[in-house]
Formats: C-alpha cells, structure tokens, sequence
C-alpha cells in the first residue's frame, strides 16, 4: 500500500488529502523536490541520490516562498528515509516533498497562512526514453525570475511546463526546449540542456532563468572525472541546429540523449560518444556501483 509522511505521521497515501479551499490548490502557492532511490537488484539495495542537497534546495525554495515546513533539513531526511523503510521498495522509486500554504483562505498573499509539509514515494522507471529523444524549440518562453522564481520549484509554476510539453507532446515530439524572453536558450520543459560542441560540454549560464539542477552539477561533475570540460554561456537558437551532441539531464528524465531537434537530426543522429559516457557513469553511479561516488548515496537498510 502507498504511503505519505503528512501532518507527523505516517498515513496511506490516499488518506493524505486537503481540502478543495486550500490556499496552495487554488493559488500555487507551493513548493517541491524530485528525489530519486535507485533498486541494485544485485545487492538488493536501496540508494537516494544526493538526498541532503535536494532537501538545502527543498528549504531555499520555501524560504522564497515564505513558507516553514516545520522540519529541518535532517528531519526531513530522516521521515523520508523511514517512509521509504517502512514501503520496503524493491525496484526504483521517484520521492516526491511537497510544502504548500494549507489554510482555506480566499485570499492572494503569503502572510498569515497555516504551512504544511508532507513527503510520498511511488516507484517509477523511465519518464522520457533514454535511448534518443526528438524535441521542438516551444512558443511559450521560459518564465523570468523576476515573475515566478525559476531557482524555485514552485508548484505554480509548472504551469508554464504544462503548456510547453503538451503542445510538444500533441504535436509528435518527446520534449520541448525552451527559450528566455531574450531569445536565448534555456532549459528543457523540466530539465536541464546540455550541448556538445568540439568536444567540450556547453550549458545555458544560471542567469537564463534555468532552475540550479542537481542533476546538472553531478554531470559537470562527472565530466571532469572523465576528462572532458564543461563551461556554462549563452547559447542561441540556431547554435542546437548545429551541435554534436544535446541531451537533457534532471532527476526525472536522469540523462537524456536528443537525437533529433526540430526535425533535424543532432550530429549524426545517434546517441553520441561524450553523452553515452556520461550517461553509463551516472547510472552506474547512482545504483552504487563506483565507491568514489557512495558520499552522493544514502542507504535505505
């Protein structure tokens, strides 16, 4: 059976439910974290990847939400490695935090309003194929951080990616790419861009109204134990046309090869050398396979 962590205690996940007046459902007025738990089926162990870090950007993005979700940082790892005790997952999961303004006020502000904080955990394979992506350069631009807070996971604002990767997804593509309202590129519809060009890993600058992705530091970091480099800079429409390699990277769709962008096919149009090396470390990385990496792992005994 599925459960939560809600209001300090455990709970089926069906019974963690809120009222159809509460402040967040009818505002946005939330905040999230994607955490992945990789299954080794051959130690028949549980890995979180990178929990601490995901739960510091848990707490920055409450803090600009104003919102307390009346944990610490090491509580809420804690509940969260407990919630995933207790389900005694064999195979992969996807953890999902949520903190969110809960009273049933009619009313748009974040003052004076009751927070909650409450964890789930579902097991969860692939969410975008692995083996090559075809994605489209979308008509809605990336919103600006001085609207809705693009280092912020706010509930809210995943609006804007809903609409994004529906008219990518009704149109025949797996993804959609976005742009600033500069004409720069940004991100994925919910996840980080990376181009390969002459070797070298290029990433749209954190100024870019890109959210600052985890994922996306452990491929810089991932890089550099494989000897290739990495630099972050402006990167323009036209330059995806003509890239040797892209691929997507996040918690959600982990690393991500685009084989064909706007009908056009990257490089050569196959997987190419630098992502599927980087891809075979990161998933041999985060089911504990290599030792130098176990400090990004917690263990769910």
């Amino acid at each position: 059976m599925p459960l939560a962590y809600f209001n300090r205690q455990y709970l089926p996940l069906e019974q963690a439910t809120v009222s159809i007046a509460t402040h967040a459902l009818n505002y946005g007025t939330g905040c999230f974290e994607g955490i992945r738990a990789y299954h080794n089926q051959e130690q028949d162990q549980l890995y979180i990847f990178k929990l601490r870090e995901h739960y510091e950007r848990f707490s920055q993005s409450c803090r600009i939400m104003r919102i307390d979700p009346g944990h610490s940082i090491e509580e809420m790892m804690a509940r969260t490695v407990e919630l995933l005790q207790q389900q005694d997952f064999h195979e992969d999961v996807y953890i999902r935090p949520l903190a969110f303004k809960a009273d049933p006020v009619i009313k748009v502000t974040l003052d004076g309003i009751r927070d909650a904080f409450g964890v789930f955990a579902v097991p969860l394979g692939n969410y975008l194929p692995t083996s090559g992506i075809h994605v489209c350069v979308s008509a809605w631009r990336r919103l600006e951080d001085n609207a809705i807070p693009s280092r912020a996971k706010v509930t809210g604002s995943y609006v804007n990616t809903a609409l994004a990767a529906t008219d990518a997804h009704l149109a025949g593509f797996d993804d959609a790419i976005f742009l600033t309202e500069a004409g720069h590129v940004a991100e994925g519809s919910a996840a980080n861009l990376f181009m390969v060009r002459d070797g070298v890993l290029v990433t749209p600058e954190i100024s870019e109204n890109i959210l600052e992705g985890i994922t996306r530091q452990t491929v810089v970091d991932v890089a550099e134990d494989l000897g290739i480099g990495a630099i972050s800079r402006t990167i323009d429409r036209s330059e995806l046309y003509i890239a040797d390699e892209l691929f997507l990277v996040g918690t959600g769709v982990q690393i991500s090869p685009i084989t064909r962008i706007d009908h056009r096919a990257v490089g050569d149009g196959k997987v190419g050398d630098i992502t599927l090396k980087i891809q075979t470390r990161y998933n041999q990385a985060v089911r504990g396979l290599i030792k130098e990496y176990h400090p990004w792992l917690t263990l769910v005994d």
